[in-house]
């Protein structure tokens, strides 16, 4: 017995999977983030070290590099302190490394730590890139990153431990995703973002404003279980054995709370109907 063919009758659009209709623009960050991380693993230990070096964003650098007291005092520990002489080694050699506040979130530490971002991206990244648009949404991308980055430095100001990954920009798009998605008419479970009783779907929902989206009892309880779970899984994780490393829920929290906040500067569909 064979399958019959999709009938001719049957509107064109069932017979597609819109599930698979992802913005180009996520599509091209999925595809660096992987591309990125699969040729970093195959450098050789030393290689990548250097490229940690060069890229990873490392708070301590940041902070010698904008306090001269603090890069003294580092440099009085070079002869007793052999961890002292190799951070000093580093900012002499890149400084403070102003670009890795972008560029560690293009670097990872597994597959699978790349592979969760990338399933986060693909989440909450396609409702969010058509509101935006291809520019804003890349903007968009690296302004979360960068607030990740230095809300992480605020509580970690003298902190040596690299931080990559793309967790914070990602969070950026659930902030983001949380001003619209709890609309009328708005379904982020949907395909591709889009409500299958509402032509406008997720990506063209009036977005509420913070003050109204407080006031809404489902916006609340998921900023409130997604606060709770960052902390949950970002302080425990170490030492449930989840994780190998520690884990920057504070960039997260950075990276969300400015894509929740900054949303109305990049939402296109908010500037039309202005």
């Amino acid at each position: 017995m064979t399958d019959l063919p999709p009938s001719e009758d049957e509107p064109r659009d069932r017979r597609r999977e819109p599930i698979f209709a992802i913005p180009p623009v996520v599509v091209a960050v999925l595809a660096t983030l992987i591309g990125a991380y699969g040729a970093f693993s195959i450098l050789s230990p030393d290689t990548q070290d250097r490229v940690m070096s060069l890229f990873a964003f490392q708070p301590l650098r940041l902070s010698l590099a904008i306090s001269h007291d603090r890069l003294a005092a580092l440099l009085a520990r070079v002869n007793t302190d052999p961890d002292a002489l190799a951070e000093a080694l580093l900012i002499r050699q890149h400084g403070g490394a102003i670009w890795t506040v972008l560029t560690y979130a293009f670097l990872h530490g597994s597959w699978t730590h790349v592979s969760l971002n990338a399933i986060w991206m693909l989440a909450f990244g396609p409702p969010v890139a058509r509101r935006f648009g291809s520019i804003r949404f890349l903007l968009f991308f690296a302004f979360t990153a960068i607030a990740g980055a230095l809300t992480h430095w605020a509580f970690y100001a003298m902190d040596f431990t690299p931080l990559v990954g793309a967790s914070a920009a990602d969070s950026g798009l659930m902030g983001a995703a949380t001003r619209f998605v709890f609309q009328p008419g708005a379904s982020l479970g949907s395909p591709a973002g889009r409500s299958p009783d509402d032509e406008q779907g997720a990506d063209q929902a009036p977005a509420a404003r913070l003050i109204d989206l407080l006031r809404q009892r489902r916006a609340v309880t998921f900023i409130a279980i997604w606060m709770g779970t960052n902390l949950l899984f970002g302080a425990g994780a170490q030492s449930l054995g989840a994780s190998e490393a520690p884990i920057a829920w504070l960039a997260h929290v950075g990276g969300f709370l400015a894509g929740l906040i900054a949303f109305p500067l990049f939402d296109r569909t908010t500037r039309q109907s202005a």
